[in-house]
């Protein structure tokens, strides 16, 4: 399960099963793909065996980076990047992209749709800022924790394990911290390390 991306707070469904998603109808996401993966000789971006990663991430009032929701996509620039944000976006947030085509179809699903198109940024950074910050974050963890060693079939978990950490980066309760693991824990089916390793 995933969260609704909201202002000023978010639940965090995926997380905490059950708890019912609170509309915001206002805020402003960020959305964008990343490509996450070690070196693949002679290809590059999406055409490589690398995986494709949705990165939806909210601006707070202030302008600062908020919450941040992460999704494997199917492939890259694939229309599940707009399910991806209806599952996770409030309706009636603002929705900042890089103007893809396919992003037109948000405006019908009830978000405001501000595109500013990548190919005539002189810098493509400052396009999706908070994406790619992101996306630079979630490499450099993934090199210095897995050294690389990637699964697709794992993609999900580790995702879901960098989202829990950036969204309580700022937290100062470790005890809260701790808490809401072990509850995330209980409320999660066993699953054996023969049925990770080799089941589907």
């Amino acid at each position: 399960m995933t969260a609704v991306i909201a202002q000023p707070e978010l639940p965090d469904r995926r997380w905490r099963p059950g708890r019912s998603p609170r509309s915001a109808g206002h805020g402003v996401v960020e959305l964008d793909q990343s490509i996450l993966g070690g070196q693949s000789k002679g290809k590059k971006g999406g055409s490589s065996e690398k995986f494709p990663v949705t990165i939806a991430v909210e601006r707070t009032p202030r302008g600062r980076l908020g919450r941040v929701r992460l999704e494997a996509a199917e492939a890259p620039g694939a229309l599940d990047m707009v399910d991806f944000a209806c599952d996770v976006v409030a309706r009636g947030a603002t929705i900042h992209t890089d103007g893809a085509r396919m992003f037109t179809r948000l405006a019908d699903q009830g978000y405001r749709h501000h595109a500013t198109p990548g190919y005539k940024a002189d810098d493509l950074d400052a396009v999706m800022p908070g994406p790619h910050l992101v996306s630079s974050l979630l490499k450099r963890w993934t090199a210095g924790t897995l050294h690389y060693r990637l699964s697709h079939r794992h993609l999900p978990y580790y995702l879901d394990e960098f989202t829990f950490r950036f969204n309580r980066r700022n937290s100062k309760a470790r005890g809260m911290l701790f808490y809401r693991l072990l509850q995330q824990a209980v409320d999660t089916d066993p699953h054996p390390l023969n049925e990770l390793i080799r089941g589907h």
